[in-house]
């Protein structure tokens, strides 16, 4: 097994836990206070923390870390195309189903957003239903909401 690192972040919205491997993030999620272990930070999740940080404090509006989600090829292209979603800007899942050439996926591409490990940098909360409502969020619709919210306002 390989060695995971971990950082947290307490945020407005409540704690961010950063994990990598030694290269790159594997997942980075928001947890109840309690629910961490004790692991060790690497340059990678600090330097993960630093820019998450940031973008809290609404001075980061890109992130550039090594990445390495774990999923199917279809995930990874739902994410990467969640990648390409401008700070502050939201887009629909047919859309985004019609971004990876797959237009009648708007479904899988929810589940896939659904399963993103790499919350935030990888941004699923970016994308909202066809009618402008906020739908799905691992991290909790009151969370998706306030990350618009936040970026909306800060980049103005």
């Amino acid at each position: 097994m390989k060695p995971v690192f971990q950082s947290l972040l307490p945020t407005p919205i409540g704690i961010v836990r950063i994990q990598a491997n030694k290269d790159a993030i594997t997942r980075i999620d928001f947890i109840d206070d309690g629910e961490h272990s004790a692991y060790a930070e690497n340059d990678v999740t600090l330097q993960a923390r630093a820019q998450l940080k940031d973008y809290f404090e609404g001075t980061c509006q890109a992130f550039d870390l090594p990445l390495a989600p774990q999923g199917t090829e279809f995930q990874q292209a739902c994410w990467q195309a969640l990648v390409k979603i401008p700070y502050g800007e939201t887009r629909y899942y047919a859309e985004q189903a019609q971004l990876i050439q797959r237009p009648s996926a708007v479904r899988a591409v929810g589940a896939a957003n659904g399963a993103n490990p790499i919350s935030i940098v990888v941004p699923c909360h970016r994308v909202i239903g066809k009618s402008g409502q906020l739908t799905g969020y691992a991290g909790g619709l009151e969370r998706k909401a306030w990350l618009l919210a936040h970026e909306r306002d800060a980049g103005v």
